[in-house]
């Protein structure tokens, strides 16, 4: 009982915050399925590391000393001391990723380029709010629509601001198919929308996927030599689904492997989440700073396409260049709705997943490219 009263006494009124924003992140992963394998352990780790005296994170008791909890440890050991988790998803997204479409039409990687602006862009909006350079770069990778790479990039640049930049990447991920028909409807028409696109896709041979991922990252590798761990992870889970002789460690990669590591990313991210640091102004910032970059880079990515428009004989749908961002299969659905919408008979499917896959691309070298530059900076 006196464990209880304790308890009930040491609750501030952050934690019961938290509290809360555990239960909306659980609501929204079980009612409204918005990425439930992340939502869900982030919003429970959310709740156990907020609960007073908690054992899941490291306390110092009385007559023992310090007892490590196993949130602490999990992310001592599966991001800070190595970024492990993080890298070790790449694998399975890679294996999941059919790099066909953009083969097929390889012009589309142009897409998934222009649509990383949203990073740069809210990263000089971070620094004019008052954050440093790291923090600043670190909110700005949420742009990348990729959670894996928004925390690798915090954790390594050592940005005190890892779990609102988590929850602000993952969420808005989620929330992808309210975000872009909003940001893509400010900056198009319907009859714009309705531009129709034939599919005639070239004939995409084993060789050449094989080659794919091993050129991707040599040319990353060149160009941004800390891509490397993101791009070489990425391109070796797609080299597994490509290569033919790894059939059931490419299913493993895609289900068991992925799966594992969503869940265990999810609720070790929730060790820093504690509501002291976590409710705060700066939280806040961070949320809006996110889904700034959210439509920015939707909206960067769609001028891009109406600029190629201005100077190709074969329209673009404005629309599949807003699917250059990362979130990988969502915008292209969300693209594929939106021109059906415009026009039932426009199939825009195939042409949105090829900047989709290209937005992958794009966003890992991105971060590279952010931790290859900022620690010269500083």
């Amino acid at each position: 009982m006196s464990f209880l009263l304790d308890g009930v006494m040491n609750t501030t009124w952050q934690q019961l915050v938290m509290f809360a924003v555990g239960a909306i992140l659980i609501y929204l992963a079980i009612n409204k399925k918005l990425e439930p394998a992340l939502l869900l352990p982030m919003g429970f780790g959310a709740i156990l590391v907020n609960i007073p005296f908690s054992g899941a994170i490291t306390q110092t008791m009385a007559g023992i000393g310090e007892v490590t909890g196993i949130l602490d440890w999990l992310f001592t050991v599966g991001i800070h001391a190595a970024e492990a988790m993080p890298l070790l998803l790449f694998i399975g997204i890679g294996a999941m990723i059919d790099f066909g479409p953009l083969l097929s039409n390889p012009k589309l990687i142009l897409f998934g380029a222009a649509a990383q602006w949203g990073i740069f862009a809210t990263i000089t909006c971070a620094a004019l709010l008052g954050f440093n350079l790291t923090d600043a770069a670190s909110i700005g990778i949420i742009g990348a629509a990729d959670g894996p790479t928004s925390i690798l990039v915090s954790q390594v640049l050592g940005s005190k601001y890892v779990g609102p930049i988590a929850v602000a990447a993952y969420s808005y991920m989620a929330l992808v198919p309210i975000i872009q028909p909003f940001a893509i409807k400010l900056v198009t028409t319907k009859k714009e929308r309705a531009i129709k696109m034939p599919y005639n896709p070239r004939s995409v041979g084993k060789t050449a996927r094989i080659l794919f991922p091993i050129i991707v990252t040599l040319v990353a590798g060149y160009v941004a030599p800390a891509s490397v761990s993101l791009v070489g992870l990425l391109m070796f889970g797609n080299l597994i689904r490509e290569c033919g002789v790894l059939g059931s460690l490419s299913e493993t990669a895609q289900n068991v492997l992925a799966n594992l590591i969503t869940l265990l990313l999810g609720i070790t991210i929730a060790a820093t989440m504690k509501a002291d640091v976590f409710v705060t102004v700066q939280t806040i910032m961070i949320m809006a700073l996110g889904l700034l970059a959210f439509v920015f880079d939707t909206i960067a990515g769609v001028l891009f396409a109406k600029l190629l428009n201005l100077f190709s004989k074969n329209k673009v749908n404005p629309m599949v260049g807003g699917a250059g961002i990362s979130a990988f299969p969502m915008s292209a659905r969300v693209i594929q709705r939106m021109g059906q919408e415009a026009d039932p008979q426009n199939h825009l499917l195939m042409h949105a997943i090829g900047a989709n896959v290209a937005g992958q691309i794009g966003s890992v070298i991105a971060g590279g490219v952010i931790l290859g530059l900022v620690p010269g900076l500083l």
